[in-house]
């Protein structure tokens, strides 16, 4: 069986806080009972028996091993409370529900505080793992019989019906997906013609009949480039000489996306070297399945500008396109040229600087999967036998996630954003006693997960920002700052320094609070909004020139209204807890802010969402942001309109269910079927409680709050339903503990300021 290790280290592992918040997969063959073995093997053969119906997974093999774990934790089992549609919300009903999903809750939490939980959906993240670990030779070592058997079952329980993978899971076929998912499974050993109702067949046929690999985006070229099953001629250029552009460049690397500027420096350093892997017999054999016409005949420059409309979420300005030729056909001859090429390896050698430095400062993790797998080959390009290569191979198990569907590859994790709202659910349902050990380790890990230095050395000079006093995404160890993470964990830690340290532990040092504040005010623009990781270093109109077809948003910083909003209540937690500290500047911080959530709100009412989907989201982010500067319902027309717009969109049935395809569309979309969706109805009812609708008619709220009841399973669980987040327009990501706390917190802030008023 599979085992979640969490806290743990092993060889060639670097942590600066004792490994807190990692959590890795390992295959035990003796573990577990012949009893739950064949239990894991139902919900497997139930998950691939209902793929087409219900494509997320929901962590169950997580569940089973913590529940085990945790039995001490979990109270005595009552009967779920249900509530008929004519009934009242009785207030020891309600309390029943709060205390069933509290219990479950505290179950599932790990020893060091955190709750684990899936952090993926895209279905582009594993291949290019896959692809780095075959050219690399290390296949083998890093992913044994079991997890090649895992990943195989998680890429065809993710097939579409019509043969092709989408760009996520719940996505219809593209040839980025379908491209590279085909490939991943003939590198795992899958023949042309293996079973699974003739998978592979289907999945080649989906390819050619959509005009072959050629229509694969640039990021699928790349990929497809280094395993040479493409060529690098047919790519758009990425040249590593862009690092040496004065800083003052508009189009320095220095002022890309951290995301973006992470992926570049390897991919430019591997497209600079021109680096192939070996061409073997497999590699051959795959230059003959993923086209239509004979691999030495294809035309690779007209390929190079070839992506099929399946993948197009935008499309390139004219001027791109010119760029790009002239590069490929001018810059390239010129910098393959002495003395030319002196430039190049002094362009290689800065990127690999960068590289080696990004590396050191993140323990080898990366800042996401995208820029793991190509650092990792640069790094044995570099040196096959250096230390970097194998301290990049120990971190590969911290992206892997093991459930019912099989093994999938995370964009990383979600630690510290999980606990931080985890927190403010378990506290808002006002069940305090009977939560304490809960809180003690949730605060353990908060106090356990601020990142307590700068990066290294001279890190302005290396493109980084202040991180010391922040929280990450994920772990202390990752090491990359996030404002809106910073901001929800700084109000958890604020929340919980209000309690007696003999029922939660020690309070955070006033230091440290100071710190997080110093990070986020720092992150502040001109215009009123927060960004996520660093200040904005380049004009918007660069994003015109994105070059990744397939997402939006991903080439330089900019402000969103979701880590605005996370800012400004945490400052204001923290000014009535610090009334004294950089008080001016938390002010200015928070009318800004305030003005900047207004001035973005869309006519409807609603705001557009980009880390979640998406309207209904964003609109619960911008409502509580205004109502922490002091707005309300009477006071406030943006609070009035977006109450307006949240009860446009309820639906028959109670609740709220919005689809992705808003995010993509720009236009909000019920799910197929009008269905609910259990996450989203509970940010609705925040929202619209947080807004002061029950004073005006509380009736959509209680109807919104019986279905939550009534959706509450027998274990006091909720059930997963489709993915709620989402990230760069055209892309989703599951939270799998959303389908927890939220609802939790929403019924918590139902029984204080609805019930109870």
């Amino acid at each position: 069986m599979w085992k979640l290790k969490i806290a743990e280290g092993g060889p060639w592992l670097i942590t600066g806080n004792n490994y807190v918040g990692r959590q890795h997969w390992e295959f035990d063959p003796d573990a577990g009972t012949p009893e739950e073995r064949a239990h894991v093997e139902q919900l497997r053969r139930q998950f691939s028996q209902n793929r087409f119906r219900i494509k997320q997974s929901a962590d169950l093999l997580m569940i089973l091993q913590l529940r085990k774990e945790n039995e001490n934790r979990r109270g005595e089992i009552v009967a779920p409370f249900k509530v008929k549609e004519s009934e009242e919300i009785k207030k020891e009903g309600l309390i029943k529900t709060l205390k069933r999903g509290l219990s479950f809750f505290s179950s599932i939490q790990a020893h060091d505080g955190h709750w684990p939980a899936e952090s993926a959906g895209p279905l582009f993240f594993i291949p290019p793992m896959v692809i780095a670990l075959y050219v690399t030779g290390a296949l083998p070592e890093v992913l044994g019989p079991e997890h090649q058997k895992e990943i195989i079952r998680y890429t065809y329980n993710h097939q579409n019906d019509d043969g092709g993978w989408g760009l996520h899971i719940e996505g219809p076929s593209t040839m980025f997906g379908s491209t590279l998912n085909y490939i991943t499974l003939r590198l795992l050993g899958e023949g042309l013609d293996d079973s699974h109702n003739s998978a592979m067949a289907r999945a080649r046929k989906w390819i050619l009949d959509h005009g072959g690999a050629i229509g694969v985006p640039s990021w699928g070229k790349f990929w497809l480039s280094v395993l040479g099953v493409y060529e690098w001629s047919g790519c758009n250029p990425l040249p590593p000489e862009l690092w040496l552009l004065p800083k003052l460049s508009p189009i320095h690397p220095g002022k890309l996306l951290c995301y973006s500027r992470g992926s570049y420096t390897p991919m430019s350093y591997l497209y600079g070297k021109k680096f192939v892997g070996r061409i073997s017999s497999l590699v051959q054999s795959l230059r003959q399945e993923l086209y239509t016409d004979p691999y030495y005949q294809i035309n690779w420059n007209l390929a190079r500008g070839n992506v099929i409309k399946e993948d197009v979420c935008h499309t390139h300005p004219w001027l791109q396109d010119i760029l790009w030729g002239f590069l490929q056909h001018v810059g390239e001859p010129i910098f393959s040229c002495w003395p030319f090429s002196m430039v190049r390896e002094k362009a290689l050698k800065v990127a690999m600087e960068h590289l080696h430095y990004e590396d050191e400062n993140s323990k080898y993790i990366c800042i996401g999967n995208a820029s793991k797998a190509a650092a990792m080959i640069a790094c044995w390009l570099e040196d096959r036998n250096s230390q970097a290569f194998n301290l990049h191979l120990a971190r590969i198990p911290d992206y892997f996630w093991v459930a019912e569907d099989g093994l999938k590859v995370q964009g990383f994790g979600s630690q510290s954003w999980d606990v931080a709202f985890a927190v403010q659910a378990v506290i808002s349902c006002n069940l305090t006693e009977e939560n304490l050990s809960t809180l003690r380790r949730a605060h353990d890990f908060l106090k356990a997960s601020q990142v307590r230095e700068n990066p290294s050395g001279n890190f302005a000079k290396m493109y980084r920002h202040i991180s010391k006093g922040a929280w990450t995404f994920s772990t202390q160890d990752h090491g990359w700052q996030v404002s809106d993470c910073t901001a929800e964990a700084l109000k958890a830690a604020l929340l919980l320094s209000e309690m007696s340290p003999s029922l939660v532990g020690e309070r955070m040092e006033t230091e440290c609070f100071y710190d997080a504040v110093n990070v986020i005010l720092s992150l502040q623009s001109n215009n009123g909004g927060i960004t996520p990781w660093e200040p904005v270093r380049a004009s918007r109109w660069l994003e015109k020139f994105n070059p990744i077809e397939f997402l939006e948003d991903c080439f330089v910083e900019r402000e969103y209204v979701e880590c605005t909003s996370s800012v400004i209540q945490s400052l204001q937690l923290f000014k009535k807890l610090y009334p004294n500290h950089r008080r001016k500047e938390i002010n200015n911080c928070i009318s800004k802010g305030m003005r900047y959530i207004e001035d973005t709100q869309n006519l409807d009412g609603s705001w557009y969402g980009c880390w979640g989907i998406c309207y209904t989201y964003a609109t619960w982010f911008a409502v509580e942001g205004l109502v922490a500067c002091g707005k309300s319902y009477k006071n406030s027309s943006a609070l009035r309109k977006a109450c307006e717009f949240l009860l446009s969109k309820k639906l028959p049935n109670g609740g709220w269910g919005e689809s992705y395809l808003s995010c993509q569309n720009k236009v909000y979309t019920n799910l197929e079927g009008n269905r609910a969706n259990l996450v989203q109805t509970a940010w609705a009812l925040l929202s619209l409680i947080k807004a002061g609708q029950a004073d005006i008619d509380p009736s959509p709220i209680h109807s919104g709050m019986r279905l939550l009841i009534n959706a509450q399973m027998e274990d006091g669980d909720f059930p997963q339903q489709e993915i709620t987040g989402a990230f760069m327009k055209n892309c989703i990501l599951n939270f799998s503990l959303y389908r927890n706390l939220f609802p939790i917190w929403a019924l918590g802030e139902y029984r204080i300021h609805v019930l109870h008023a």
